[in-house]
């Protein structure tokens, strides 16, 4: 895969919570995680997630039971570090990650970090958001235009690390040459629209769009960290 990243701590927060995930190779591991939780621990939360995924997969052939022990086994250390070390109280990460194989592609997910998929011309959203609005979406309650201004919209139902133990949703994509991967944190998602995303990301190359999108949610806001991870299928 031929990749392109960004991370901003944006205009309002002091920190940058989000880290990124960057592993090419062979078998590519890509993604973002936002952490979440007082202080430090929002950074440090992300970080160890990353951290862990990074070394549990590294070298491994792509594998839908490693992607989503890999991650449930993330979710354990972090849980565990809140007991050894009060300060990280409450602390937990989103976590959206993709694994590139021979021909076909792996997307793990928990949170409301989005996975996006540009193909034939047309994006769309091939992650879930595990959020209070995201569910009511889904049941039909609320309208998408209600969904980007509803007061809960950042409330998450799954975190890495939030509880004893995490459902991980693990998607398996078929592989087509030219496609293009898009995984960013709600930094961008709640600033950037998908219509705008679909017609930067077919309209650039990957370099400016990823400088266009950034300068977008800082524009429009910025009140959170901003993130992204763009991701073109070259073989």
């Amino acid at each position: 895969m031929n990749v392109v990243s960004r991370t901003h701590v944006g205009n309002v927060r002091p920190s940058n919570q989000d880290t990124l995930l960057i592993q090419p190779g062979l078998y590519g591991l890509f993604g973002v995680a936002d952490g979440m939780g007082g202080h430090k621990a929002g950074d440090v939360a992300s970080q160890m997630a990353v951290a862990h995924l990074s070394r549990a997969l590294d070298g491994k052939k792509p594998d839908e039971k490693l992607l989503r022990n890999g991650m449930e086994e993330a979710n354990r250390i972090l849980f565990e570090e809140q007991k050894n070390n009060v300060d990280l109280s409450g602390m937990g990460t989103t976590f959206t990650v993709i694994w590139e194989d021979e021909d076909r592609i792996l997307l793990g997910h928990v949170g409301d970090s989005r996975a996006y998929l540009v193909r034939d011309g047309h994006i769309r959203q091939v992650s879930q958001d595990h959020s209070m609005v995201g569910e009511m979406l889904r049941d039909g309650l609320i309208t998408r235009e209600q969904a980007m201004h509803h007061p809960y919209r950042n409330i998450i139902t799954r975190a890495i690390g939030s509880s004893e133990s995490v459902e991980v949703d693990v998607t398996v994509l078929d592989k087509q040459r030219g496609d293009l991967y898009l995984i960013c944190s709600d930094g961008l998602s709640d600033y950037v629209m998908p219509e705008q995303m679909e017609e930067i990301l077919l309209h650039m190359v990957k370099e400016q769009a990823a400088d266009l999108m950034l300068n977008l949610a800082l524009q429009s806001g910025g009140r959170d960290n901003i993130s992204l991870v763009i991701a073109e299928v070259t073989a």
